[in-house]
């Protein structure tokens, strides 16, 4: 027996049996006596009324007891028919029992219905927020129906079933209608029984105080003001279950809509997506979602809302009889206005939208290629850019706010105009006002405020949802390419036949059959066809090498195969499975054995033989954690060749039938190129299967079984290399007359023994060392505990504005005042036209006063409406602003070391939150807020007793409020921390999805992704609990202050209490007072609760607006715009690590460069090549020594200045969506003169005259053009800038080798002066350089000049010329 029923059954009639005593004693002493006893009839009636108290607990227990058991038998009755049904048919009130795992904490036969009712279960997790920050294991257990894999197919299948009924316009909307209609049909079911109760409050008020006016029986009252208290209790119970079954149904179908977006993502092709930006599919995750599930509320509110307004219209008919016309006419005149205000708020909603969408892509361009952006100094203009689509998007959500602002104007003045027009045309009709109709209809009207006010909303909810689902429907609706796979695989299956004289389609691993394949979507322009009528076949077990110049189709062959583009006619077959290395590799964030194993089991022999065939095995060896290394995102701590030879380990382990690999030999050295060659893809753990290269490698091209070779997109030759004639492809030529072939031999019998022995013995080392755990370079997201402190209140304020914030303030505060006037006037009117007190005024004063406090109500509500609406525009964009200057002078190590998705969260779901849901939600408070004080204010005045009430009130609301906010916050927060990385994977998987295709480990990523939503779920499934389990004891509490109030209304009218409680009039005022507490406590500590939970979106904001600034980006040495001279550059004891856990990138390094000279640098994958360029621009800050560049320290330059001031060909060749001449020249300088002459000189000014000439729009990533072009076109924009200085970063990898030496003489001629600083794998590419350095592990181990190294067979630089053919 817990303490409560102790209290109830033993204290309580204790009290009874002392003060019947007491009267026994009184009385026998008055009979000894016979003397009167002080006080005696007051002690005697308190007597009297306690022992009444204690038999009304009694009779109230006994009646709570019927409507417990009630609900019990329907609960049972409900499960018993839920237990028959599917798991889709939730029932009203089910016990979440999970029949298969058996019972935890939070679900299970061990919690009785009262338990459940009442939400006991989130105890435990509520006990723990008190002492502790909250884990992940701490949440509730999920019921069986709320997996996010359960919800995936309910959705799926009901998706599929109506894209088969109307394949031409699929509806998301009926989708969710078919998976969900019924249960949610159900609830709507709960709510019509829930807002009819809501009305039996005030019909009870009317009752009481007619009683009250009366003075009629006793037993009558107690009944009346006991039924007032059990009402509110009964409306309590109903009100929870709705909502905590309603927001069940949305985290079904929250769940359930991400997981489809995502497997869509992996199964839609790049050129169907290509229909897509980015930015908008990023938004379908992040908004659009959200949107949809808020449908929930919307589709029962749409009914839900007029009926309540019905039925409080009715009731007000029978109270004023048709003077309710008069507020009715205010009400339907509002009708069109606020119709016309929908209609252009959906407006402003669509184009918002779509500037939220171009905000968000351009957001994922800026955080994807900001180290590039940062070397070429354009960082602030691609902020600019992104600044004007935000302000677009701005300008869209003022029109909305704005709109809404009037939308809250109107609607909160109508009650006050409700009873103005009512209670003076009801006088104007020659009645009388009296206490019980007036405060019934003021009940009544409160009633009427919150469907009156809410009904804006839903309808701008509706809009938002149709908008939503609509945009979702189109991208879900795109074509399947595997149907349409297999739709043409049908339809070709005579051409088939018929090709098999030519290739036997069981010899043959892939065949083409006049394929003709296009990237873009519903465009059959012939200059559109990347492949053209290609008919081929690849034999099984075949090493082919794909070879053409630039731009000629070999990416696209691959892409063909894979079914990544639009086949527009013919057919493409392939058989078995497929492993695909794309030209810019996809590596995963996790360690270096996930990335490999990709989902497949671990096999140690096969997996040591895989990283000694790629080279891998020396570099995991000199990792900290070996391959348990953790990969940051992209592989930012991983060098170009290390990610290359990485994706191309994962290809060999997975021993797929066909291996396509795209240029992988390009972005390592030499000498690492011929051992992969020899050892990977012609070594033992390939050699068996179907190979496909695309390469500009004279080695692999001459090793291949057969070459084909394209050109334009079209198959121009195949056959075998030693067929191949010198006209088909002038890259297979030697270009340097430099005769290799007497190293040739050499090199292939001592390949085998690249360090065989030191590297298996390292790998072994490595291996048994991995198990020490996962070294991450990427720290786990930090979530801070405890309250959102008072610093990110006042830096919203100072975001919103000090004077808008008290304007904000003093406005609502003397709104309150206004409307609580207007009711004790309406009471002073009742007392002094009725009863004792008549005074002898016009029924005109009375309504003037009461125009008067209408008026001043009306104004002050727009004064804070449209000051709520400023200063949330305002702190939007500061946000915004802030965040993003904060983010783009952020240094180079912070975006390695945070994930983007990370950061996108900040700039997408939290800065809508800020956007939207913030200001929205801190209105409903400040409302709420003001609502309370007006109440406690005028019950104290009008019934003094309710003063003793509010210190206990107060102390157990505020222990309650502690106990849940504790909890509340640390659940928030790991909201957040669960969001990220759903959006964290989601773009990652966005970048790989071609990847995971051909791998075929589309459920892998799947399975991976639903872990993540069901952490997300788990979180928001307690948040729901634990919001409840408050919400009940509030309104259970306010139900305690109704009785109490009218209660001692009901004593005080008997005058049997020394205190008198005032006239009829302010009872009736006090009794009309006390009923909306139920909902507005509530609703006041939800929205604290939620604004606090918003609040950490400003937090985490704030979080990101204190990282720290790059080194010297304000530098004292300011530059001449002539600046570099000569392009002398000196290290001196350069130092640089990467982080202080990392070893040096570079080790202690000292050489000159004189200005002009050209250097080449070369050395091993990982040798620090690249690291230079980073110490150049100052990307990352050097440990110790000084770079000197033109007599100039550049550490005492800004940084951004300086980068101005050289000019760059990066490692990833960069694009970005906008027109070629802005890619060319962002900042308008040159003239389309030099503009085509610079890409004359880089050899593809007849590809861009192709294509439509400088004004074509370049799609996300430069995806227009091929690597190799793109590759090119930076090489123009940087031969454009004209600096002294040029640093060219593996800039002709992907070209072939023919381009390559047309460039390097282009280099040379043009850059006469130049310091041109070259990273290069082709030893052709450096041979006619002025100087060489070699690198290895950070050293400087060689420097001289190439030709005179090159005879010396001792010098490193001669071991890497050997190992290479050119």
């Amino acid at each position: 027996m817990n303490l409560s029923e102790k209290l109830l059954l033993y204290f309580l009639p204790a009290i009874g049996a002392s003060l019947t005593f007491l009267d026994i004693v009184f009385l026998f002493k008055k009979a000894l006596r016979g003397e009167f006893v002080e006080h005696y009839q007051w002690l005697f009636v308190c007597s009297r009324f306690t022992v009444w108290v204690l038999s009304c607990i009694k009779e109230s227990s006994i009646v709570l007891f019927d409507i417990m058991f009630g609900l019990s038998i329907n609960i049972i009755t409900v499960k018993r028919k839920s237990s028959k049904s599917s798991l889709m048919e939730d029932p009203l009130l089910s016990s979440d029992v999970d029949l298969e795992e058996g019972c935890d904490r939070d679900s299970g036969s061990n919690q009785s219905y009262l338990d459940l009712v009442t939400f006991k279960s989130i105890a435990s997790v509520m006990n723990h927020g008190v002492i502790k920050q909250l884990d992940f294991d701490d949440l509730l257990r999920l019921p069986a129906d709320m997996d996010p894999s359960c919800c995936h197919d309910t959705l799926l299948r009901s998706w599929q079933s109506q894209c088969s009924n109307d394949c031409s316009n699929p509806s998301l909307l009926m989708a969710i209608c078919h998976a969900y209609g019924w249960p949610y049909f159900r609830l709507g079911l709960l709510k019509v029984l829930n807002d009819c109760v809501g009305f039996v409050g005030p019909l009870l008020l009317n009752k009481l105080i007619r009683f009250l006016d009366q003075g009629s029986g006793h037993v009558d009252g107690y009944v009346l003001a006991v039924s007032l208290g059990l009402t509110s209790i009964f409306k309590s119970l109903l009100d929870t279950q709705y909502t905590f079954h309603l927001t069940k149904l949305r985290l079904k179908l929250r769940s359930g809509i991400m997981t489809v977006i995502y497997q869509q993502c992996l199964h839609i092709n790049l050129a169907e997506r290509s229909k897509f930006t980015e930015g908008e599919i990023q938004t379908f995750m992040s908004i659009d979602v959200d949107r949809t599930i808020n449908s929930c509320n919307t589709f029962h509110d749409m009914w839900s809302l007029p009926f309540q307004i019905g039925v409080a219209l009715y009731l007000l008919y029978t109270q004023v009889e048709f003077a309710f016309v008069s507020g009715i006419a205010i009400t339907i005149s509002l009708i069109p206005v606020n119709k016309w205000i929908s209609k252009l708020i959906a407006n402003a909603s669509e184009k918002m939208m779509k500037q939220k969408d171009e905000r968000i892509r351009r957001t994922v361009e800026l955080l994807t290629y900001i180290r590039t952006l940062k070397m070429y100094g354009w960082e602030l203009l691609f902020s600019g850019w992104l600044m004007e689509t935000r302000s677009a998007e701005v300008m869209h959500l003022s029109t909305r706010k704005y709109l809404d602002a009037w939308c809250v104007f109107f609607w909160a003045t109508t009650p006050a105009l409700f009873s103005l027009f009512t209670f003076g045309l009801f006088t104007l009709m020659g009645n009388q006002l009296d206490a019980a109709m007036v405060f019934t209809c003021l009940a009544l009207f409160n009633t009427l405020i919150s469907p009156l006010n809410s009904f804006p909303w839903v309808i701008n909810g509706l809009i938002d949802v149709f908008i939503s689902t609509r945009r979702l429907s189109r991208f879900l609706s795109s074509c399947d390419w595997k149907s349409k796979l297999e739709e043409m695989d049908d339809a070709s299956s005579k051409l088939l036949v018929n090709a098999q004289s030519e290739f036997c389609s069981e010899e043959m691993a892939v065949v083409f059959h006049n394929a003709c394949c296009a990237w873009s979507i519903g465009d059959n322009e012939e200059r559109n066809f990347i492949l053209n009528n290609g008919t081929l076949g690849v034999p099984k077990g075949s090493f082919t090498a794909v070879i053409g110049e630039v731009g000629s189709g070999k990416s696209s062959f691959l892409n063909s195969i894979l079914g990544e583009m639009r086949l527009v006619h013919g057919s493409i077959q392939s058989s078995g499975s497929i492993a695909y290395v794309p030209q810019v590799p996809w590596i995963l964030s996790g360690t270096i054995r996930d990335n490999i194993l990709f989902g497949k089991n671990y096999d140690p022999r096969r997996y040591s033989d895989t990283l000694w065939a790629c080279a891998l095995d020396v570099d995991i060896s000199l990792m900290d954690g070996g391959d348990m290394a953790y990969i940051g995102e992209k592989g930012i701590n991983l060098s170009g060749g290390q990610r290359a030879r990485l994706a191309l380990a994962r290809a060999i382990y997975h021993g797929s039938d066909i291996i396509m690999l795209d240029d992988v030999l390009s972005a390592v050295d030499a000498q690492v190129a011929r051992w992969i060659l020899f050892n990977a893809i012609l070594g033992p753990l390939m050699k068996q299967h179907t190979r496909v290269l695309c390469t500009h490698n004279v080695q692999a091209i001459s090793s291949a079984d057969r070459i084909i070779v394209m050109d334009k997109g079209r198959v121009k030759w195949m056959g075998s290399s030693t067929d191949l004639p010198v006209s088909s492809y002038s890259g297979f030529s030697p270009l340097n007359e430099l005769d290799m072939s007497i190293h040739v031999q050499g090199q292939e019998s001592g390949v085998g023994t690249y360090s065989e022995d030191k590297s298996e013995a390292i790998l072994e080392k490595s291996i048994v060392c991995a198990s020490e755990g996962a070294k991450k370079i990427i720290e786990d997201e930090v979530r801070k505990d405890g309250r959102v402190e008072l610093i990110v209140y006042k830096n919203y304020a100072a975001f919103l504005g000090w004077f808008v914030t008290i304007v904000i303030c003093v406005s609502a505060i003397l709104m309150q005042a206004s409307r609580n006037g207007n009711d004790l006037w309406l009471s002073y009117w009742v007392d002094t036209t009725t009863g004792k007190h008549q005074k002898e005024y016009s029924t005109s004063f009375y309504l003037v006063i009461l125009c008067i406090f209408c008026v001043v109500n009306s104004a002050l509500t727009l004064a804070r409406a449209f000051s709520f609406a400023f200063g949330g525009l305002r702190a939007a964009v500061k946000v915004h602003n802030t965040l993003l200057n904060k983010l783009i002078n952020a240094p180079v190590q912070f975006f390695d070391q945070t994930p983007s998705g990370r950061i996108l969260n900040r700039l997408s779901s939290d800065l809508y939150t800020i956007d939207d849901s913030l200001p929205f939600i801190l209105n409903i408070l400040l409302a709420n807020f003001v609502g309370l004080l007006g109440i406690a204010v005028v019950l104290s005045f009008v019934q003094i007793l309710f003063l003793l009430l509010l210190l206990p009130f107060w102390y157990i609301y505020s222990k309650l409020q502690f106990f849940y906010r504790s909890t509340s916050r640390e659940l928030r927060r790991l909201d957040s921390v669960s969001r990220s990385p759903i959006y964290a994977s989601f773009t990652e998987t966005l970048d790989g999805s071609s990847t995971i295709r051909a791998f075929n480990s589309k459920d892998y990523f799947l399975e991976r992704f639903m872990k993540h939503v069901t952490l997300y779920q788990k979180t928001s499934y307690s948040e729901l609990t634990a919001s409840l389990w408050l919400s009940l004891r509030l309104q259970l509490l306010a139900a305690f202050i109704i009785s109490f109030v009218a209660v001692m209304a009901v004593v005080g009218s008997n005058g049997n209490l020394p205190i008198s409680f005032g006239t009829p009039g302010l009872v009736g005022l006090a009794l009309s007072y006390a009923a909306p507490v139920v909902s507005l406590l509530s609703s006041f500590l939800t929205s604290f609760t939620e604004t606090e939970k918003e609040m950490v979106s400003v937090e985490r904001a704030l979080e990101y607006m204190n990282i720290p600034e790059e080194e010297q980006l304000h530098g004292h040495q300011s530059l001449s715009p002539n600046w570099p001279y000569k392009g002398q550059i000196e290290f001196r004891n350069v130092t640089l690590r990467y982080m202080p856990s990392l070893p040096p990138a570079l080790r202690d390094i000292t050489f000159s460069i004189k200005g002009g000279m050209q250097v080449g640098i070369i050395g091993r994958t990982g040798a620090g090549k690249s690291s230079i360029l980073n110490a150049i621009f100052r990307l990352t800050p050097i440990c110790t020594g000084r770079i000197i560049v033109d007599g100039i320290n550049i550490g005492d330059v800004p940084a951004r200045d300086l980068r101005a001031h050289f000019a760059v060909v990066p490692q990833s060749p960069f694009l970005f969506e906008g027109s070629l001449r802005e890619n060319l020249d962002p900042f308008h300088v040159n003239d389309d003169s030099k503009i085509w002459k610079a890409l004359e000189r880089c050899h593809v000014k007849e590809e861009v005259e192709a294509i439509g000439g400088l004004d074509i729009h370049v799609k996300e990533s430069g995806m227009s053009f091929s690597v190799g072009q793109r590759q090119l076109l930076c090489l123009a924009r940087a031969l454009l800038k004209s600096s002294k200085v040029l640093c060219l970063d593996e800039c002709t990898a992907n070209v072939d080798t023919q381009t390559a030496s047309i460039l390097q003489d282009t280099i040379s001629t043009e850059c006469r002066g130049t310091t041109v600083i070259t990273i290069a794998h082709r030893i052709s590419t450096v041979l006619n350089m002025d100087n060489i350095m070699v690198l290895d592990r950070g050293t400087l181990v060689e420097q001289g000049n190439p030709q005179a190294l090159l005879q010396n067979d001792c010098s490193v630089f001669s071991s890497f010329a050997k190992a290479s053919t050119m």
